[in-house]
Parts: structure tokens; sequence; C-alpha cells
């Protein structure tokens, strides 16, 4: 009997230790899961901004890693067994390099387009700093923990590297040019690689120039397949745009292309950079993104075949060998049945840590806040405005998590400790354009207040659009974000009445990135300490 007792306690807590096992006990979206229930799905499978996926298949397991740019911790690293429920299992990087630099918001910067690949039974992700170079992160399990950063290669405007390792054990990077930094755009490039995948040799080749047929191309990925080398990357811009491949039997070319897979007459555009991944039971499929403005760029899952030693991405009703994306479809054939999973949103704040939904603008410093452990709250402490910030956009300590449907509601519980005047705590919707209600003290009382902020990127300066006296140091913050990114916020005593405050604003997206929602805690001036706020939960929900 003590046996059996014994090996239950260990299996359960290894379901809640073991990243790829902790999954199941989460809880499911309550505003967005892609799985319909009934053998199809609905894009997007991920309805937040997880730009530029890439993905791979290990045996039952696909992971997904993404875009994070200045956003820490950074690049998502992503698992499902079914290519259609996903879950969030960990972050290859929990602080951006250089350190001295990202110890700072950088918006727009750090991680750019992601690629991950699994060879001599470890994972590796090359990323691209377009100020500073390629770097790669390796680990034995996808969940981490990751290698640090190493600098493969050096070099402003490099971006979107692709690694490849070739039957005879050569090794390859194939990769795009930024134009904002290097200068020039709309090629792409390949270099070998030492067999270790840690520097490049020699000088690089070009693969093929754009301008004239495939403007922007960028975000290229490399596979072989048949014989042929292949090189998918899409052109024609990020909204606009198109999914292209190129094909040569050598990997320096001369390679041909064709345009495999095109917003045509749906309503879907881009059809933006992805992944090409297959599963155990023979069949193709293609992650990319699509724009959607404030919300994001956002994943869809499109079936592929192969024509003619071509793909051909999405639904080609008309036979011209492109596809057009789909909107619903048949759940890939993984061989079983998964339940439903989707990453994580609302957060009870009750372990150790805080979700991994949560980003903070920049390296984390640990007088922003932290986990209490068995007390059930997260602590955010009131930290000193830099002199230099105008708005909200100048702050690196806000935690936010990404938009995660068309529409939602989010509300927190949070108790303020207000200790000097000019201390403030609030709920953000951050973009471009950002609004907030917070609880504020002045002249020792406390103060709800309401602001919209214009063009936050370009100094723009606060709106208070609303503030009125309160007595309760304990508030629920609300925000609604209806269809268009439409928001309104409110507030309550009780967490059931609810009192709209201010006026509704439009989010847009950031830097790279779509809107994020949560939490900030700021105070004038510096002091030897300072106070703060415990927040109780953080929920998302239906409207």
């Amino acid at each position: 009997m003590r046996q059996i007792v014994f090996i239950a306690l260990l299996v359960h807590f290894l379901a809640y230790t073991n990243p790829l096992t902790a999954q199941k006990t989460n809880e499911i979206s309550k505003v967005w899961v892609s799985d319909n229930g009934d053998g199809t799905y609905t894009n997007p499978v991920l309805y937040a901004d997880y730009s530029d996926p890439d993905a791979i298949r290990v045996n039952d397991d696909f992971y997904l890693v993404a875009s994070s740019f200045n956003c820490v911790p950074g690049l998502p690293v992503l698992h499902s067994r079914d290519l259609v429920n996903w879950k969030l299992i960990g972050y290859a990087l929990q602080k951006l390099p250089p350190f001295e630099v990202f110890d700072k918001v950088q918006h727009g910067g750090g991680v750019w387009a992601p690629c991950i690949r699994s060879h001599n039974n470890e994972f590796y992700i090359y990323f691209p700093d377009p100020d500073f170079g390629i770097y790669r992160v390796k680990a034995k399990n996808p969940a981490g923990p990751w290698s640090e950063p190493l600098l493969v290669q050096p070099g402003k405007g490099l971006i979107d590297p692709s690694p490849f390792w070739d039957e005879d054990g050569k090794a390859y990077l194939v990769y795009a040019l930024a134009g904002s930094r290097a200068g020039v755009k709309s090629v792409i490039l390949i270099s070998r690689m030492s067999t270790e995948g840690n520097k490049l040799i020699g000088n690089s080749v070009m693969l093929i120039d754009g301008h004239k047929n495939h403007p922007t191309i960028e975000g290229p990925k490399i596979y072989k397949r048949n014989g042929w080398y292949y090189i998918f990357a899409p052109a024609g811009g990020v909204a606009p745009g198109w999914q292209m491949v190129m094909r040569s039997r050598n990997i320096f070319g001369p390679y041909e292309d064709k345009i495999v897979m095109a917003q045509g007459k749906t309503d879907i555009n881009g059809p933006h950079q992805g992944a090409w991944v297959d599963t155990k039971t023979g069949e193709h499929w293609f992650l990319n993104f699509q724009d959607l403005g404030a919300y994001g760029r956002v994943v869809h899952l499109n079936p592929m075949k192969w024509v003619n030693d071509w793909p051909v991405i999405g639904v080609d009703t008309d036979g011209d060998g492109t596809g057009e994306p789909v909107r619903t479809f048949k759940k890939p054939n993984v061989g079983k049945t998964y339940p439903r999973m989707t990453p994580a949103e609302s957060d009870e704040f009750n372990g150790y840590e805080p979700g991994l939904q949560w980003q903070w603008h920049a390296n984390y410093q640990n007088s922003w806040g932290y986990s209490s452990g068995n007390l059930g709250f997260f602590r955010l402490n009131c930290i000193s405005r830099p002199a230099e910030a105008v708005n909200l956009w100048g702050i690196s300590n806000l935690m936010l998590q990404k938009f995660p449907a068309p529409e939602f509601t989010a509300t927190t519980r949070l108790t303020f400790d207000a200790r000097f005047d000019g201390e403030e705590v609030g709920l953000v919707v951050m973009g471009l354009d950002y609004g907030a209600v917070s609880l504020v003290r002045n002249n020792a009382k406390l103060e709800i207040k309401s602001v919209v902020c214009k063009q936050a990127d370009k100094s723009g300066q606060e709106e208070v659009t609303e503030i009125k006296p309160i007595a309760d140091a304990t508030v629920y913050l609300r925000v609604q974000v209806r269809n268009g990114a439409d928001c309104t916020f409110g507030y309550s005593s009780d967490g059931n009445a609810f009192t709209r405050i201010g006026k509704s604003f439009k989010a847009r997206e950031g830097k790279w990135i779509g809107a994020k929602v949560g939490l900030f805690a700021l105070r004038n001036g510096v002091i030897n300490d300072a106070g703060s706020a415990d927040i109780d939960w953080f929920r998302i929900e239906n409207q």
C-alpha cells in the first residue's frame, strides 16, 4: 500500500513540475480555442502575437518558436502533439544580450525571427538581433534549460537565420538582410558554417535578388527533399505579401522560384513567413502568420501537398499551383486524438513563479516585483520613473501579456499600499497608443484615474480623461476589448458592480509587436523605500 501511495504522489509531483505534463493541468482559454471538438479546427490556431513562427517535429512532438523582440523573457517555446492545440512551455532566453543595452526598454530591437532545429540529439535555436548579429542557443530539452547565447556572426542588419546540416555533414546558414540596418534588403544569402554550428566560414553567396519579382523577400527557411534544396521565403511585405518557394539541385543555386500561397479571394491577408512540418502519418502542413494590427501577427495552420516536387500550401481551387489559406479545415492526422490546450492567460498568482504568459519590456530586475509563494499574490513595487520618460513608452517595468482573442475582458484584483504621494499602480493596454486605469496617491489620499496617450512612441502626452477620489485600497480594475481593438476601462470595489471610467480608445500595435495588456507600478522621485501593489489575480474572460 505504501508503495502505491508513493507512486501516486510521485506522478502527481511530476505532473506539476515537468513542463510537458504540467500543461495538462492548465486552464483552457475562455476566449479562443481553435480546436472545434468535431475533428476540425478554425484559424488562427494561436490567436496571439507569436510572430515569425518556426516549428519542427521530433517523433510525436511539435515545437514552435517565435519572435519576441524586446520582451523578456524572450524566445518563447511552445509544444503541441497535433499542430492545433498548443501550450507555452518556456523561454530560451531569460535575459537579452547585450545585457547593459536591454536592461532598458529597446522597442523593436532584440529577438527577430528565430529558427529551431534538432541536430545530434540537441535542440538549436538561431535568432537574429538586427543591431548585433546572429546568435545561437541550444538545449537537450526544449523546455529548457537553454545555453547562454553565443554570437555566431556579428554584424548589423543580419536577420532571419536558418541553419542546415546536409547528409555529407557540411553545415550552412541561410539568412536575409534588414534594410533599416544594413541599407540593403530583398536578397537571400547563404554561408558555409562550421559543423558545430558556432561560426560562419568564408564569404556569403547571394541566392536570389528579389527586387524585381519578390520585393522585401525575407524569412528564409531551408529544407531538403528528394534531392532538391528548398528555401521557403515570404515576399511582398507583411500584410499584402505572398509565400514563395525556391528550389535547386545545388545548395548554392541557381534557384528557380514559384509562388505557392497567396491571399487570393480569401479575407486572410499575407499570408506570411512560417514553417513546413510533416506528421508521422505522411501529411504535410505549414504554420505561418497573419498580420492583424493591434492583435499582432497570429499563427495559422494550412494544409500542404507536393505536386511535381513543388509544395502547394492551402487549397488550390483553380489548379494553378498557388494555394489560398484556409479558415476552417480538418485537423491533422497524427494517429491519435489529443485534448484541447491553449497558452496560459489568467493567473491566480498562487505559485512560486508568475505564469509563463507574462513578459517585461526589458531585462527583469529583482526590485520590480516578485511572487509571494504561498501568500497568494504577486508583489509589484512602485519603481521610480526614469527622468527621460515622458509617458509609459519609456518604462521598462511593465508586466504584460499578449492579446489572446478578438474580444475579451481582463480583470485584476489588487491591494495598493501607497506610502508616498505620486505612487501609482494600474491596468494598461500598451502600444503605440495606450490607455490605462490606475490608483494614484495625491495629498495623502487615493484617486482613481483614467488616461489615454496617443502616439506614445513619439513622446505623446497623457490625457487624463477622468479622475475621482476613491476610499478603497483594494480594487478591481477591468478593461473590455471588443472586436476591432476598442477598449473600455472600469473599476469596482466589490468585483460585482463595475463603474466605467474615462473614454474608450482604440488599441494600436507596438513596435513590431501586437498590443499588450497588463500591469504597472510607478512613483515619482527616488527614495530608499516605496509603496507597492499586491496583485491577487488577473483573469481573462468572455465579455
